[in-house]
């Protein structure tokens, strides 16, 4: 039996960052991993000689923790492409040109503005390091998002707009959403214009080797206390400390923090059993549906017809946005395409060529070239084993009024962290970097 001060479950990024943080302060740890690689809901791979981030994949200027981790680690980057004409898909009409920062006047973007800006108003009034002292958080709480766009305004494109916004951040419906997580999650991220903007926002940069490439590196550096492939199906604890089974045998340790998705998190027996309200965090916290599909060409075609590869479509398509991915070199044509929620679950189950199609169908709009692609890859992150969906868990409306507790109070020698338990960038790399020195800590503070 292999005997630690501290095991750590999960080797995304808040796993690696409470392991380096642990081992830097002179502790004994070991990662348990379940997958064959590391960085969790990042993943990127080498695709016909084009390194692809087939997960999270940007960074901007206010996520600072992942932005001191690319520098530490030497991970270049490079902008995301955002120059030229965004088109907007909308039906009976042509596509709607406007640039970064803007949107068509047509379509109440007026009242979808006006929108944004209730919400941030809103969201100010929730610290994201402590949202539970929020004074309103039961009656938002109890309201979905929406109940909330029912009431905030009588314009059905404005409405509209703000679905696709629901489905792009929480990849989920406005129904499944509770206002509070919605302001919780604005807060947590600066604003929803940061959230949603590109130069100088959440999309800004991109990393030339991969999204996951300071994983990698945290990894070689940790050494082999990272061991991949090996899944925690039990864990005892109690005052005394911690034992975990897992596929590579026992492991004994004085604290464990558990960094695992909620799904993966509730498919772990505990005993004795975790507390009601973790239990009930966890199972009211369903991650989202989104597929990432990529499109492969010799070249990226579209700037040559002063197109950006950014698409938004409210015509009905299955896809909600595009982007363009291309590599910093340029040595090809890459465009992102993101399918989320409702869509998602229709688009899924259709057959292959079926899904290929609808794809293609909306790249159409760059030009006569997007229907011969050189590639077409797809991420179904809802069918990933461990993850079970992205970007991120979203609590159920309820959740936050009746569990709150169990977000992530320690349980005895148990410690958790994720995305999901971060204040300041909760649903990003940077938040689950964050929430893993947050963890570790914790833990540190408690062995003394």
């Amino acid at each position: 039996m292999e005997h630690v001060d501290v095991a750590v479950v999960g080797a995304g990024y808040a796993g690696l960052a409470a392991a380096l943080e642990l081992s830097a302060a002179g502790r004994s740890v070991v990662v348990l991993e379940a997958a064959d690689r590391v960085g969790g809901r990042v993943w990127t791979r080498e695709e016909d000689g084009v390194r692809i981030d087939h997960g999270g994949q940007w960074v901007g200027p206010a996520q600072t923790a992942f932005l001191r981790w690319a520098d530490r680690f030497g991970c270049a980057r490079f902008p995301t492409y955002d120059a030229g004409t965004h088109l907007e898909l909308w039906p009976g009409s042509p596509p709607l040109p406007h640039t970064s920062g803007s949107h068509p006047a047509e379509h109440d973007s007026a009242a979808y503005d006006a929108l944004v800006g209730r919400l941030d108003a809103l969201a100010a009034r929730v610290d994201p390091e402590r949202p539970e002292a929020c004074p309103d958080l039961a009656a938002w709480d109890s309201r979905t998002v929406e109940d909330w766009l029912l009431a905030a305004t009588d314009s059905p494109d404005a409405r509209r707009r703000m679905r696709l916004v629901v489905q792009g951040l929480w990849a989920c419906e406005p129904r499944d959403l509770s206002l509070f997580h919605l302001l919780f999650y604005v807060a947590a991220g600066g604003g929803l214009g940061p959230l949603l903007g590109t130069r100088g926002g959440a999309q800004d940069s991109r990393l030339v080797d991969g999204a996951d490439a300071p994983a990698r590196a945290a990894a070689a550096a940790l050494g082999d206390v990272v061991r991949l492939g090996t899944a925690v199906t039990r864990v005892e604890w109690s005052d005394d400390g911690v034992l975990l089974a897992t596929d590579g045998g026992p492991v004994r340790a004085r604290r464990a923090i558990v960094t695992a998705t909620p799904p993966a998190q509730a498919r772990i027996a505990f005993a004795p059993m975790l507390p009601v309200s973790r239990r009930r965090w966890l199972a009211r916290s369903p991650m989202g549906d989104v597929a990432k599909v990529h499109v492969t060409y010799e070249r990226p075609f579209w700037r040559e017809r002063g197109l950006s590869g950014q698409v938004t479509t409210y015509d009905g398509s299955a896809v909600a946005y595009t982007f363009d991915n291309s590599p910093a070199d340029e040595a090809c044509g890459v465009i992102a395409a993101f399918v989320y929620a409702d869509d998602y679950r229709t688009w899924s189950v259709q057959p292959a060529e079926t899904r290929r199609k609808a794809v293609l169908d909306v790249l159409g709009v760059l030009g006569p070239e997007a229907g011969e692609p050189t590639g077409y890859l797809e991420r179904l992150w809802s069918d990933d084993p461990w993850a079970e969906g992205a970007y991120a868990a979203v609590p159920s409306p309820g959740t936050w009024a009746e569990h709150a507790a169990g977000r992530r109070e320690p349980v005895g020698p148990l410690h958790w962290a994720g995305t999901e338990t971060a204040g300041i960038g909760n649903g990003y790399v940077d938040g689950a970097i964050r929430s893993g020195e947050r963890a570790a800590a914790e833990v540190l503070a408690a062995l003394g």
